[in-house]
């Protein structure tokens, strides 16, 4: 169990930044908290996969906008 600076238990996030796609993450779980609290979960990704992992994001992201343009 991981506790964050408030003293409650942290939650785990996951980050879809452009520099940490995809990593887990522990943050405090009360909503809109300015604690501040962040640990990594899980280790840095490689270089590739922070290279690679945004691009695939943005595909999916284009194609659900694409989809759902079709549907309407």
């Amino acid at each position: 169990m991981v506790l964050c600076f408030c003293g409650r238990v942290a939650i785990v996030r996951t980050a879809w930044t452009s520099l940490n796609p995809g990593r887990r993450f522990h943050a405090c779980s009360k909503q809109g908290s300015r604690c501040g609290f962040l640990g990594w979960n899980d280790p840095p990704m490689c270089a590739r996969s922070v290279e690679v992992i945004p691009g695939l994001l943005r595909n999916i992201n284009r194609h659900e906008i694409a989809n759902s343009n079709l549907m309407e």
